[in-house]
C-alpha cells in the first residue's frame, strides 16, 4: 500500500488552485484582508501538513469501522439461514 507522505498528494492541482482561490476569497471576505497566492500556497501547505494526515486517517478509520459493521451484520444473515 504506498504511503501518503507529501502534501501534493492529498490533493489534485486543480484542487489545490481551487483551494487557494477560496483561501484568497476567504480572507478578502472574512477577514477584509488581501493576501496573495503564496501566503494562500502557505496556508494551505500548512494544513495539509499538519491536519492533513488526521482528516484521511479518520476517513479510513470511519470507513473500516463502516465495513466491520456491514460484515457482522452479514454473518448474521447468513447464520440465519442455518437449519436449526
Amino acid at each position: 500500500m504506498k504511503d501518503v507522505t507529501h502534501r501534493q498528494d492529498f490533493i489534485s492541482n486543480k484542487n489545490k488552485k481551487e483551494s487557494i482561490k477560496e483561501l484568497i476569497d476567504f480572507f478578502k471576505t472574512e477577514r477584509n484582508t488581501e493576501i496573495g497566492i503564496i501566503a494562500a500556497e502557505d496556508i494551505l501547505n500548512h494544513f495539509l501538513e499538519n491536519v492533513g494526515m488526521k482528516i484521511y486517517n479518520k476517513g479510513v478509520e470511519d470507513s473500516i469501522n463502516i465495513f466491520k459493521e456491514r460484515v457482522e451484520s452479514l454473518e448474521l444473515d447468513i447464520e440465519s439461514l442455518l437449519k436449526k
